[in-house]
């Protein structure tokens, strides 16, 4: 079906895009917009459908239904596809869901690299671009996203006017309140006023900023381990950490929109990342972040005696070799990360914790010691896994949120100038 969340158990039940909104009095735009997203989900749910098979399933009437179908096929949302075979009664033209009548663009914009995909509305992805990053200034790194995402777009042939919605992500969060974003130092500049505006002029169309977490657990939900699970908790670890939460099938932002800002929860108090003066004090990265994070594997690497240029690669690496020191610094990073899994389990339950980032992505060496040490500290139960989408559930979380904004804006514009059905 490959719409933007995956499918659950009961069709009628759910959208496939959006949430369902319920309108004390809703005007005729509403009305047709509602008309029109029941009439693409049947399709995209049960195949290539006739009018009339679209009727009974949405429950419509005839007539409301022919009103719908002109105005979608007038806006290229539908096309036909055929007819059916005519055996029980007279033949009866079949349509599908246009995906290409519009494209939409994910982008991952994280501290090595970015990445960039060029989706159809389906959220299919039909090319895509990784390169690493250019972080000399935040002019550079505006440039380089934007010509990215136009890169994708030529590698189909399409004009830039095609794509209906941009979905950006990067570390840091949107405050609304003030129109830029916060917890974005790794990015150059991306705490700026005006950061807002420049990624808007940049794309010239409609683009939302989102946190790559926040993108990454959504991937998971879309196309990953969230496909079977309705309360899940993403745990980035890598030059940064974070937390995506997932309750009852949607994204849970907070009062403010920090849920998920654990790197300033009071774990690695006992010293497990040493050079790190007061991380917990104004401004600092938080106790949790000072000690979890890719850099501070290194630097207790080398506080350990391990020899040689030290990256968090190469200490994975011979950690999987049996180096002793190695196999040590992982079992500190792996009782770090319990604790915060113990935490998260503990206020949200949760009916697993999804480990991504470079760090997180290393299951085979932390998955065991962390089960260990959860069995030791806890006798909450849950799942731990690593992240199924590796370093693309940031991208495909861009894009299916893409996919989202798309069909929103799509919906309900087809015949505005036309009264609605009822």
């Amino acid at each position: 079906m490959g719409a933007a969340h995956p499918p659950r158990t009961d069709w009628e039940d759910r959208t496939i895009f959006v949430e369902r909104r319920s309108f004390a009095r809703a005007t005729p735009a509403m009305v047709r917009a509602i008309n029109q997203r029941s009439v693409v989900e049947a399709i995209q749910h049960h195949g290539a459908l006739s009018r009339s098979q679209v009727a009974r399933v949405v429950g419509l009437s005839k007539p409301t239904v022919s009103e719908v179908f002109t105005e979608l096929l007038a806006a290229g949302l539908l096309r036909g596809v055929g007819s059916t075979l005519g055996n029980q009664g007279p033949r009866a033209s079949l349509y599908e869901v246009n995906n290409e009548a519009a494209w939409v663009v994910g982008i991952d914009v994280g501290r090595r690299w970015v990445r960039a995909a060029l989706a159809d509305l389906s959220g299919t992805i039909v090319t895509r671009q990784d390169e690493r990053v250019r972080l000399r200034s935040r002019q550079t790194l505006l440039h380089q996203i934007g010509g990215i995402a136009r890169a994708v777009t030529k590698d189909r042939e399409l004009d830039w006017e095609q794509v209906t919605q941009v979905t950006v992500g990067s570390p840091g969060v949107m405050d609304p309140s003030r129109g830029r974003m916060v917890l974005a130092a790794n990015l150059p500049g991306w705490e700026r006023q005006g950061i807002v505006e420049a990624i808007r002029t940049e794309f010239a169309t409609a683009v939302q900023i989102e946190n790559d977490v926040n993108l990454a657990a959504l991937g998971e939900l879309w196309k990953g381990h969230g496909r079977s699970c309705d309360q899940f908790a993403y745990l980035w670890i890598g030059t940064g950490v974070g937390l995506g939460l997932v309750i009852d099938g949607r994204l849970y932002r907070g009062a403010h929109g920090l849920a998920g800002e654990i790197g300033h929860l009071p774990i690695g108090l006992d010293g497990a990342s040493p050079g790190r003066p007061d991380p917990g004090g104004p401004g600092g990265p938080g106790w949790f972040a000072s000690a979890a994070v890719a850099d501070a594997i290194v630097r207790l690497a080398s506080s350990r005696g391990m020899a040689g240029p030290l990256t968090l690669r190469s200490v994975f690496s011979l950690a999987r070799k049996g180096d002793p020191l190695a196999r040590e610094v992982v079992e500190v990073e792996a009782k770090l990360l319990a604790r915060a899994v113990s935490t998260i389990a503990a206020v949200m339950d949760p009916e697993m914790v999804i480990l991504g980032g470079g760090v997180g992505h290393n299951g085979d060496l932390l998955l065991e010691p962390i089960e260990r040490e959860l069995q030791a500290i806890t006798p909450l139960s849950m799942r731990v896994v690593t992240s199924a989408l590796g370093t693309d559930a940031v991208l495909h979380g861009a894009v299916s949120t893409a996919v989202t904004a798309a069909w929103d804006q799509l919906l309900g514009t087809a015949g505005a100038d036309q009264p609605a059905a009822g």
